[in-house]
């Protein structure tokens, strides 16, 4: 299945993101049970919601500080990929590093911004003459209220597949 099409097509219309958010539920099952799913998407940004439900609480009925990590990779993530051509490169995080501010009470939202001068000089241009890289993004996730909920700051290793080697 050709997932471009479907990224471009999310970022044009409502029913475009659905069906987005419907192919990556299968394609990404760990975040199917969270409800974690896109809000928003252009070329160069990506907002991700989690939603406030039973299956993403934590002991006093919080979202979980555990789900909102994986909504802040999953927001970096995607807007990684669907950036760059994942038929050509391979991405791996490295390391996360959260910061909360506040607690979870309401349905969350993250949000990731990066400008093609971004890409081109932390990803494009370093890939050139390396073999890979480690690039960070910072994700900021808020509740509905606009409280600052936490600081996401996630590494990724980015490396072209044909330099890598694996063990069989």
């Amino acid at each position: 299945m050709k997932i471009d099409k479907h990224i471009t097509n999310a970022k044009k219309s409502n029913l475009g993101l659905w069906k987005l958010n419907k192919i990556l539920g299968f394609g990404i099952p760990f975040n199917k049970p969270h409800g974690i799913k896109i809000h928003a998407l252009t070329d160069y940004s990506v907002e991700t919601i989690i939603p406030y439900k039973r299956k993403n609480f934590n002991h006093i009925k919080g979202i979980h500080a555990c789900a909102l990590a994986t909504c802040s990779e999953f927001a970096s993530g995607f807007l990684l990929i669907s950036n760059l051509d994942f038929s050509k490169y391979r991405l791996i995080m490295e390391k996360i590093e959260m910061q909360y501010h506040y607690q979870a009470k309401t349905t969350c939202l993250a949000k990731i911004e990066c400008s093609a001068d971004w890409f081109n000089s932390t990803i494009y241009v370093p890939l050139e003459s390396d073999e890979k890289i480690s690039i960070q993004n910072e994700v900021k996730t808020f509740d509905e209220a606009g409280n600052h909920i936490c600081t996401a700051i996630i590494t990724w290793q980015i490396k072209l597949w044909s330099k890598v080697k694996t063990k069989l």
